[in-house]
């Protein structure tokens, strides 16, 4: 069974009498274990996208399936625990909280989900010494370097055992050195864990890591190879 089903959506706003179309009946299906990649320019529909995928929003047309059911027919209750306990979320602007250390931000979903405290020591250090940053468990996130930061949220993304994470733009901003250890971490995650991947990026340089792209422009997808 795929993980996400998107069939046909649409997504529409309405600024005054202006209807913008972000998305124009766009279909994918991801499978688990897939790293993939949503690649165009700014304002093609790349966040909207990820946004729907990942239950934050709605589409105006068409279904989203995720391990077989569809999201269009969840209650705000079932969306927040499918977002909790499926997908994984990585932001390009980190969005780690600043008065928690490392260790603190990594283990924070885990509170929500009422995990043991010894089960959630164990996953956090597990995860800090994947992502190489055992060393620094108690620093703050101003203490951290831009990779540094952005390692503690690939971390805190899997702490729930995600089937899937999605990652907007994650190496925007990022040097081009420190944005390609970021995919690359993503990348040995992938084969490790056995989780999909689903990072948007307008760079090439990292599309190359994708196993499949999917190219939007003006909402709709423009190439999309099987």
């Amino acid at each position: 069974m795929s993980i996400v089903d998107v069939r046909s959506v649409t997504k529409e706003y309405h600024l005054g009498k202006t209807v913008i179309h972000a998305l124009r009946g766009v279909s994918i299906t991801i499978e688990p274990g897939e790293f993939l990649a949503v690649m165009g320019p700014s304002g093609c529909g790349k966040t909207t996208l990820l946004n729907i995928i990942g239950c934050i929003d709605t589409p105006t047309s068409g279904e989203v399936h995720i391990e077989g059911e569809n999201v269009g027919e969840y209650t705000d209750n079932q969306g927040a625990e499918r977002r909790l306990n499926t997908i994984g979320f990585i932001f390009q602007s980190f969005n780690l909280i600043p008065v928690l250390n490392v260790a603190e931000n990594i283990e924070f979903p885990l509170l929500l989900t009422r995990t043991p405290k010894d089960e959630r020591r164990k996953k956090v250090r597990r995860l800090m010494e994947i992502v190489g940053l055992d060393t620094h468990a108690a620093h703050k996130p101003d203490e951290l370097s831009g990779g540094q930061r952005q390692r503690v949220a690939i971390a805190r993304a899997l702490v729930n055992d995600p089937r899937i994470v999605i990652a907007d733009e994650p190496t925007a901003n990022l040097d081009s050195e420190t944005g390609k250890e970021i995919i690359e971490a993503m990348l040995r995650l992938n084969r490790e864990e056995k989780v999909s991947f689903l990072f948007s990026t307008h760079n090439p340089e990292v599309t190359q890591y994708a196993g499949r792209i999917i190219r939007l422009r003006d909402g709709a997808i423009v190439e999309q190879p099987s």
